[in-house]
């Protein structure tokens, strides 16, 4: 039997706040829990920033970049949505995908952020077989690390 006193306040995957019986002020708790979900959801973030910036606009989110300081100290790797004249941080997940705006890029999150870097095209030479190669295993590689192949 579970502790009655005791009850998860919380989600398991993003941290939303979870609503009580009899709770004082349940709008609070909802709202909270829409406004994470709201910067979530199909995730696009505008950069990656340590601090930040001057003029957020409501919605707005970003990538919280390291050696965060000011209210993003100890956020790394964050989403900060800026939420109420507030910011809401949320931890990613690993899989979680973001588009960055600042580079019209795809991230997803592993170990930190990261966007699969493109492969050197092969320029021409005597031995064009060993390039194609070379060219398609990165090809190949760039893909895996995005996510379209598994590893």
């Amino acid at each position: 039997m579970t502790d009655p006193l005791s009850y998860q306040s919380d989600s398991a995957r993003h941290n939303l706040p979870l609503l009580f019986a009899a709770q004082v002020q349940k709008e609070i708790v909802l709202n909270e829990a829409l406004m994470r979900i709201d910067s979530l959801l199909h995730l696009s973030v505008e950069d990656r920033l340590a601090a930040p910036p001057v003029a957020p606009e409501e919605g707005q989110c970003w990538l919280v970049a390291a050696g965060a300081g000011g209210t993003w100290a100890g956020h790394e790797d964050q989403i900060a949505a800026f939420s109420g004249a507030d910011w809401l941080f949320s931890a990613p997940r690993e899989g979680m995908r973001c588009w960055l705006q600042s580079t019209g890029q795809w991230l997803r999150f592993g170990a930190g952020w990261v966007a699969p870097e493109k492969p050197v095209l092969a320029s021409g030479g005597a031995t064009v077989d060993a390039e194609s190669r070379t060219a398609i295993e990165a090809l190949i590689n760039a893909l895996t690390e995005a996510g379209i192949f598994s590893t």
